[in-house]
């Protein structure tokens, strides 16, 4: 069967209007994204597992009437269960575990008519900022092959940004989404603590600071996979506040003057680079043109505090899942098949006491109180998603270890604060260096605030295009 060669004109959204109208098939779409994964996976290695089997059984067997009927995705290869397939969490010590359920995301996927036929690569336990598994090798970018795409949802980037299909799952516990996005010229939404069911195997994921989402190529997009999948479940440990509506429609509502304080400054360790600076110029220069007022403000003391305690709960939670790994396999922590930084994380995670694994607990709640006061004065946070432009593959996952936490923070910006603190947070796609690598900035709003950053966004994606910029490699229509 021949594939659909408009692929490329549309977005998830645009593409099931189009199977709602009867003028491409299911099948029809899910050719042209195996024909894509098949074109460029050898060389960015986006796409880990491949379900094409059970996507043409299910397309055959009658898809839910929903929002995304018909549409290609993408599931990333970390903590989302699906029935009788694989889930290695990036690492070779989940080699030949399969899931015998679906997790709750993944049934309201389903629900929302999309088609799952893979998995995206992550690295091991989706604990670094750029995504170069040892069990899977690493996940190039599609703007430059010897950079990276990010982490640890750099599957999810490479396979979006190399035009497989427009919207993939994705995660973030530290920057997982957004760090990605800003890598390969994607919108990435992080929302806010409780807004996405992590059901029905755990309640939160390290301590609350973890959340589930996509990467996509419109703001529209972003906003409607909102609609499918937000919504406590029953037994949650967090509810984002409720809120009368639809995400989706608050894309095209243009926000009124915004108060955006910028931080000018990393508050974590590190610097940014003069092409995050010059990034944070351009996008406050058009934000002022937009009617926006901007002014550079300093962050709360206590975020520094939070900041030195982020790694105490993601340890802690790290080693909890090798002990209970360990004893599914009937054997020791020590005797696991892991990386190294994996391994260093985990002895960090076994030597956190209750009183540290509380104390950190304890930082990251004064660090969501003080940004709440925050925004009584500002309505958004505006700062630089990445520290600077990708980097080159291998460059912080094969760093001497004298070296490794100077390159780690010379990379990484303050997204892990916003995990802390519980905020939604977003990598829009704003900026480009003289190289052509994209370097996304980052906007905060108030705890339960998503729907200010989607108006914001839709402002700034009408003012600023991205759509049409596309990376060298490209999938092409088959």
């Amino acid at each position: 069967m021949a594939g659909f060669s408009e692929y490329d004109d549309y977005d998830g959204l645009g593409l099931a209007a189009l199977v709602r109208q009867g003028d491409v098939s299911a099948l029809e779409l899910l050719v042209e994204a195996i024909v894509r994964t098949e074109q460029v996976n050898a060389q960015i290695n986006a796409v880990v597992y491949k379900f094409y089997d059970e996507a043409r059984a299910a397309i055959a067997a009658g898809l839910p009437d929903g929002l995304y009927t018909g549409v290609p995705f993408l599931i990333k290869d970390l903590h989302q269960a699906i029935a009788g397939q694989p889930l290695s969490q990036g690492s070779r010590m989940y080699q030949n575990y399969v899931s015998d359920h679906d997790s709750t995301l993944i049934a309201r996927y389903r629900d929302g008519g999309l088609v799952v036929f893979g998995r995206t690569n992550s690295p091991e336990f989706g604990l670094m900022p750029v995504t170069e598994p040892k069990a899977f090798g690493p996940t190039r970018n599609p703007w430059d092959l010897s950079r990276t795409s990010g982490g640890s949802s750099g599957g999810a980037s490479a396979a979006v940004a190399a035009g497989i299909l427009p919207v993939a799952h994705a995660s973030d516990g530290g920057g997982s989404i957004r760090i990605p996005a800003a890598c390969t010229g994607l919108v990435g939404l992080k929302p806010s603590r409780g807004r996405i069911p992590f059901g029905p195997d755990k309640a939160e994921g390290w301590g609350g600071q973890s959340m589930n989402h996509v990467v996509s190529r419109t703001v529209r997009d972003t906003a409607a996979m909102l609609d499918v999948t937000g919504g406590s479940e029953v037994g949650e440990a967090y509810a984002a506040p409720f809120r009368d509506g639809i995400f989706l429609a608050e894309v095209n509502k243009r926000p009124e003057q915004l108060r955006i304080g910028v931080w000018e400054e990393k508050v974590g360790e590190g610097s940014y680079s003069d092409d995050a600076r010059a990034g944070l110029t351009q996008t406050i220069a058009l934000l002022e043109s937009l009617g926006h007022r901007v002014e550079a403000v300093q962050p709360p003391q206590v975020m520094s505090d939070a900041a030195a305690q982020g790694f105490t709960i993601i340890s802690a939670n790290a080693a909890l899942a090798a002990q209970q790994r360990a004893a599914e396999l009937a054997c020791t922590v020590e005797e696991l098949d892991m990386e190294e930084g994996t391994r260093f994380a985990i002895a960090m995670g076994t030597a956190v006491s209750a009183t540290d694994y509380i104390h950190a607990l304890q930082a990251n709640h004064a660090a969501g109180r003080a940004m709440g006061y925050f925004h009584q004065d500002y309505d958004v946070l505006l700062s630089p998603a990445v520290s600077s432009a990708p980097v080159e593959v291998g460059y912080i996952s094969d760093a001497p270890p004298e070296e490794y936490a100077n390159r780690l923070y010379a990379f990484m910006a303050d997204t892990a604060l916003f995990n802390q603190t519980g905020q939604p947070s977003i990598s829009l796609p704003l900026y480009w260096t003289e190289q052509g690598l994209p370097l996304g900035m980052m906007f905060t709003a108030a705890y339960g605030d998503d729907a200010l950053l989607l108006q914001l966004a839709g402002q700034l994606e009408e003012a600023a295009p991205w759509w049409d910029k596309r990376p060298a490699l490209t999938a092409s229509a088959s």
